[in-house]
């Protein structure tokens, strides 16, 4: 980042096209009252050392023309009273873009829709970054618009595994769902593994758990005080794959709220399987946030209120 641009909204933009990212990333920014910084990172693979030099420069020089023509697009997008900036970089591309992420407070990346085989050998860019970064992450599919949402009555979704432990990732949604007028959908989902589901739930009284885990869900929003005051709160609660039935929210939502899987050692990696598959199948924005407290939250500008300062976190 620089010093003319300080804690922006930071959205990566690669050689295809970046029309969901940008156009999500223009709005965030507006919508937080700060800058918007482009980044786009060459990525060399190892090759004969006399292939390096000329195709690291052509790569660099491709690289320029994507990030210039992503500025151009951002700029009319934000129009002239946001701070708009770029970077391009060479090296690792999830690395990088990490490394950029350390002074912004949102990274936004586009999430391109791969065949299954290519996917298992490309992997995830989301992914890599999300488990990585300390700020809020949000894939967005590249067959998103803001059409779309403006063509529907705004709902935030925000998926909880444990009510007790998802304070966090509760008050992320709720901020969210403030920011754009929306009600705010409260998805508890519970399932076994497949070989014993049917099983064990034939051994519990199915009348009484939805109505146990709705009251657990409620009791974890009434702890937050009145950081929910103001928010219109629906609250679902059944028996259902958790992936599948966020899958399924995405299409009626403008966002997706998860969090990341707090992993047992320092280690492991932060995305669990529930994100993971949310990540590949959703058809709207999935914001990645952090379960626990202390790392950076996404600060947006309220109605009546003061817009936030460039140097919040």
């Amino acid at each position: 980042m620089t010093e003319q641009n300080p804690h922006p909204v930071l959205v990566a933009v690669g050689t295809d096209g970046m029309d969901a990212a940008l156009a999500y990333a223009a709005a965030e920014a507006t919508r937080l009252g700060c800058g918007l910084h482009l980044i786009h990172v060459v990525h060399v693979l190892a090759q004969s050392p006399e292939m390096v030099v000329a195709d690291v420069t052509e790569y660099e020089r491709v690289g320029r023309q994507s990030l210039d023509a992503a500025l151009r697009a951002a700029r009319d997008l934000v129009g002239d009273d946001t701070t708009l900036t770029g970077e391009l970089v060479s090296g690792g591309v999830v690395h990088e873009i990490v490394r950029a992420a350390g002074d912004a407070r949102l990274v936004v990346l586009q999430h391109r829709d791969l065949s299954r085989l290519r996917r298992v050998v490309t992997r995830s860019v989301a992914s890599g970054v999300a488990a990585r970064a300390r700020v809020p992450v949000v894939s967005v599919p590249e067959s998103w618009s803001a059409d779309r949402e403006r063509a529907t009555d705004p709902t935030v979704t925000v998926g909880v595994d444990v009510a007790d432990r998802a304070g966090e990732v509760l008050s992320i949604a709720i901020d969210a769902a403030r920011a754009r007028g929306a009600v705010l959908c409260v998805l508890h989902t519970w399932s076994f593994p497949s070989a014993y589901d049917d099983i064990i739930m034939a051994r519990v009284d199915r009348d009484s758990w939805a109505p146990r885990a709705t009251a657990e869900v409620q009791a974890a929003l009434d702890g937050l005080g009145d950081v929910v005051t103001g928010v219109q709160v629906r609250i679902e609660a059944e028996h259902r794959n958790p992936a599948d039935a966020l899958v399924e929210a995405s299409r009626s939502s403008h966002l997706v709220v998860i969090g990341r899987h707090d992993p047992l050692t320092p280690l492991g990696s932060h995305l669990g399987p529930v994100a993971r598959a949310v990540l590949a199948g959703a058809e709207c924005p999935v914001l990645l946030a952090n379960p626990r407290p202390g790392h950076r939250r996404i600060e947006h500008h309220r109605p009546g209120g003061s817009r936030p300062g460039q140097d919040a976190r």
